[in-house]
């Protein structure tokens, strides 16, 4: 199952002169793609260097930082096959997705961007630890089912751009050295591959690459700095295209600039699959058009969040896709307890401006940023407030219906049939309950879907017992003896409603729909840092088991039980399996 990380997987790389390979040139330039940022949008004069300012250039070329010696780790066999890799051709690439070589001649570079960061514009951002390598052409799509990937529609073999996370300093890098260490990046190399075998749209994640060199981080930004072992990955997407890189381009005027990045957006990632759309000029309406999709796609995404209890920690507009794709993965964490009101970062822990249940008024703000940068381009302004307006009501129409799919209600079991208010209140109801309960989010749906409704209510409560956390908690002892009357309540009134619509429903049906909204597999904080402390042993087992067992996250798999349990009392507090800092 794991792959060796013996001196086979093992590479020096000394310079990107000293590494070239002709075979493994001319299999890259194969795969080179027909266009490159570079040639939509304008690029820094001033090539390489460190932390500057940089101004009218979408992209800054950066200088490589070899690494002392770079060993894969592992790698997604998924991604990998959309380039024709198995694991001997990415051993040969290791200069590459190391951050030692540059890939079939393309210039490395970093993007620049800007955004707000809890609330607050910060200015200019950038790719400070992030080097793209260049986009690349993956494998034809033959199936029509397979032409939509993470919501991104392709008419023909998709492109790639390939971006490797912690390479080394960037004209962005502000303080920072550019590295990533081991822990960040198996967080986020675990978290890109989960996120999509559950179905959410996301960035994904090709190798996972230790560096063999010591990084200075301070996790807790306590005063107590380490050295941990670095840690590079390969991620991969359609496009790394945020909010940031339109507002950053407006904010100082350069229309120009933010018309680029929109013509590029729109032309490369949106015009393909718009039909009805033939134009050769980018246009208003085509705005509109881009900006209500994008807008549709963030609120789905959320929801998707919400449906696996998932919550990103830091939805700085920095970090909004341009494609409604989830995009980097830094203090994000899973509900354990379900409790609205968490957030698994550091940063955000007294203003909890992040939480679970707040994303998607995050969302739509974020949306609203992004409608003021485009506004300089526009001679209409109107239709862009107006979808805004009742942005927030559309999105609890789809959360009410992503819930009946959870709980498996009537509207979601039978096609055509509207969300009734018995539905909705129960759902109101639920929401509070499960708020005061103190319960395992993913251990109690699953529970639910286990059950049927001509079992006896006393079997509903011994089994969702089960899915209660018992352990010292957020609740005191009398918020919790109220919270769970509440939560038995609600078993009750949901048990009758079930009775009350059996006869016009399948129960079997039930199951099926139920089954695919709720995931038995997520990855807990806690098991990503579990994988993690055997891999800074050099064991790399945990991390192999883990994720291969997050690739089925809706199969129930054979010695498994180790992924669905409760979170244990020691993972509670203990920092990497709580709450995380930006660092981590």
């Amino acid at each position: 199952m794991s792959h060796d990380l013996s001196k086979t997987n093992r590479v020096t790389v000394a310079s990107s002169e000293s590494n070239r390979d002709p075979l493994r040139e001319e299999y890259l330039n194969s795969r080179l793609s027909r266009t490159q940022l570079h040639d939509d949008l304008p690029i820094d004069p001033e090539r390489g260097g460190g932390p500057r300012t940089v101004f009218g250039a979408g992209l800054s070329i950066v200088d490589l930082d070899p690494p002392p010696l770079a060993r894969l780790i592992s790698h997604s066999e998924q991604v990998a096959s959309w380039f024709e890799l198995d694991h001997d051709r990415l051993l040969n690439l290791l200069p590459q997705l190391s951050g030692g070589a540059s890939v079939a001649g393309v210039d490395p570079y970093a993007t620049c961007y800007g955004g707000h960061q809890f609330g607050a514009w910060a200015g200019q951002l950038g790719d400070g630890r992030a080097t793209g390598l260049g986009i690349f052409d993956g494998v034809a799509l033959t199936d029509p089912k397979q032409r939509t990937l993470n919501a991104v529609v392709y008419t023909e073999s998709p492109s790639w751009e390939w971006q490797l996370k912690g390479a080394g300093i960037t004209p962005y890098s502000r303080r920072g050295d550019g590295k990533a260490v081991l822990r960040s990046s198996v967080r986020e190399f675990l978290c890109s591959e989960a996120m999509s075998a559950l179905g959410v749209p996301t960035t994904r994640a090709l190798s996972l690459v230790e560096t063999g060199e010591m990084v200075w981080r301070d996790m807790l930004y306590d005063g107590h700095p380490k050295r941990e072992k670095g840690a590079i990955v390969c991620r991969v997407a359609p496009s790394f295209a945020r909010f940031g890189h339109f507002e950053l381009a407006s904010s100082r005027g350069d229309y120009a600039l933010t018309k680029r990045w929109v013509d590029h957006v729109i032309r490369r990632h949106y015009l393909p699959a718009w039909s009805d759309v033939d134009t050769d000029e980018i246009g208003e309406e085509h705005i509109f058009k881009w900006f209500t999709e994008l807008s549709e796609r963030t609120m789905d995404l959320v929801c998707e969040w919400m449906r696996v209890g998932f919550v990103h920690g830091v939805m700085n507009t920095d970090n909004m896709s341009a494609l409604g794709l989830t995009i980097d993965y830094g203090p994000y964490g899973w509900i354990d307890d379900f409790d609205l009101n968490w957030t698994p970062n550091t940063t955000d822990a007294s203003q909890r401006r992040y939480r679970f249940g707040q994303q998607a008024d995050i969302a739509r703000w974020n949306l609203s940023r992004l409608a003021f940068a485009l506004a300089p381009l526009l001679k209409e302004i109107d239709p862009f407030i107006e979808h805004l307006e009742d942005w927030s009501d559309r999105f609890r129409v789809k959360f009410t219906q992503m819930m009946c799919g959870k709980l498996g209600t009537l509207s979601a079991t039978e096609p055509g049939i509207k969300v009734e208010e018995a539905e909705r209140e129960l759902i109101r109801e639920g929401m509070n309950a499960w708020q005061g309960a103190e319960l395992d989010m993913t251990l109690f749906f699953n529970t639910l879907t286990r059950l049927d409704s001509s079992q006896e209510i006393d079997e509903w409560h011994k089994q969702l017992e089960a899915t209660l956390y018992h352990d010292e908690g957020r609740l005191t002892s009398a918020e919790r003896v109220v919270g769970r009357t509440k939560l038995w309540e609600w078993v009750n009134d949901l048990k009758r409603y079930l009775t009350r619509v059996a006869p016009q429903q399948s129960q079997e049906r039930r199951r099926l729909v139920m089954n695919a909204h709720n995931p038995i597999y997520v990855l807990r904080n806690y098991l990503a840092q579990e994988a993690i402390d055997a891999l800074e042993k050099g064991d790399v087992e945990p991390l192999e088991k883990l994720r291969h067992v997050l690739k089925q996250p809706y199969t129930l798999q054979d010695n498994a039980e180790q992924f669905t349990q409760l979170r244990p009392q020691w993972a509670r507090t203990r920092p990497g399996c709580s709450m995380l800092s930006c660092s981590s």
